[in-house]
């Protein structure tokens, strides 16, 4: 049986950071993954913006990390070169109840260190985007767009350049703990192989909560129910009226309201909220006149059939329909107690901007552990 120190299982943006910071601290890493690339789940289906960390909880993992991330991955970019540009974003108000909303939204996101934002009128708003109609809005220039793929291959350059190594092809079956740490069964192409690793870091993503609860010896509370929130989104045809990144209130969010912007100019509108009991990627183009109803509220100007379903993300989520929003479970051997191991579940949005200090994170719970003979050092991997 073949054994490595390491194996991160998902090769999404989320475990390619960790892949990189594992190795590039010292250890030896197999990056198992069962699609025949990388970044084809979450990571493919995100809308690739860098978020500044207005909305999260104070004091949650999604606020901590969220704006050390984004700073982090801002500088990352530029190092090496992928594309990556702080447009900015408007959090709009659409009527007057929302305007209680937004002072909140402003509240919360000084008690995060989000950066500042400035309260814009409606004469302020239209200065920036004239087609826009709300009662005030919230500009946050530290806002952006990156190209997640660039990323990713980036993150991956820079784990194999440390000696990584990337099995593509490569389903995990089974996980059994070991005196040594962990057995693993993996499906590569029809072939089982068998595996031994020190450490594990399960990054799977939508995966990454049945593989937690495939481990014997996690303590129950460790182990995550997790719901599937599905959302769809829509493109817009021909050039885009909006220069930043725009987010409406929260119902208005929910339905598909959120607009971005990719790296070329075009222009999105999505997610909406949808819940699910499995997987499914499917478009549903009958969801076109709740969308556009959803950005009339601030874009009366939106043409009628400019929107043309575009692709659908499914996220992981601890919490169900109507609980507010739950925290990433990041747990390692303290919260779970089996050495070596830790798993992140519930982790969507946003993750992407997160995933250099998730990475750091994933490396200190190993780090910490008593019995961990560890081959990483105590730093952060340098950009």
């Amino acid at each position: 049986m073949d054994r490595t120190k390491c194996v991160v299982v998902g090769a999404g943006v989320i475990g390619l950071a960790c892949a990189r910071r594992m190795a590039m601290g010292g250890s030896e890493v197999v990056i198992v993954e069962a699609a025949d690339a990388i970044g084809t789940g979450m990571s493919a289906r995100s809308n690739e913006v860098v978020h500044a960390g207005l909305y999260y909880r104070p004091g949650s993992p999604q606020a901590r990390l969220c704006v050390s991330g984004r700073d982090a991955l801002f500088a990352y970019c530029e190092h090496h070169g992928v594309a990556c540009e702080p447009i900015g974003k408007l959090v709009v108000a659409t009527d007057e109840a929302a305007l209680s909303w937004l002072t909140g939204v402003r509240a919360n996101a000084r008690a995060n260190g989000a950066g500042e934002l400035e309260w814009l009128d409606e004469d302020g708003v239209r200065a920036l985007e004239p087609e826009i109609r709300c009662r005030a809005a919230l500009h946050s220039p530290a806002t952006g767009i990156v190209d997640s793929h660039g990323l990713m291959l980036a993150l991956l350059g820079d784990a194999e350049a440390a000696g990584a190594v990337l099995a593509l092809g490569s389903a995990l079956r089974s996980v059994s703990v070991t005196p040594k740490g962990f057995a693993l069964g993996i499906d590569s192409g029809g072939e089982a192989t068998r595996l031994e690793c020190r450490f594990l870091i399960n990054a799977a993503g939508i995966g990454a909560a049945p593989i937690a609860q495939s481990i014997d010896g996690l303590r129950p509370e460790s182990i995550p129910k997790i719901h599937l929130a599905k959302g769809t989104f829509f493109a817009l045809s021909g050039p885009s009226p909006f220069r930043h990144l725009i987010v409406p209130d929260v119902a208005v969010q929910r339905a598909g309201g959120i607009f971005t912007l990719d790296l070329a100019g075009r222009g999105r509108f999505g997610p909406d909220e949808e819940w699910i009991a499995e997987v499914d990627y499917g478009l549903d183009a009958g969801r076109a006149p709740a969308f556009t109803a959803a950005v009339r509220r601030y874009y009366p100007g939106l043409d009628s059939g400019a929107l043309q379903p575009d692709y659908v993300a499914v996220r992981p989520r601890r919490n169900g329909p109507g609980e507010a929003m739950a925290d990433w479970l990041l747990a390692g051997p303290r919260e779970h107690g089996v050495a070596g191991l830790v798993n992140m579940c519930g982790f969507e949005s946003p993750g992407l901007t997160a995933a250099l200090p998730i990475a750091d994170a994933v490396a200190a719970m190993l780090l910490a552990d008593a019995d961990a003979d560890v081959a990483v050092t105590g730093a952060a991997a340098p950009v």
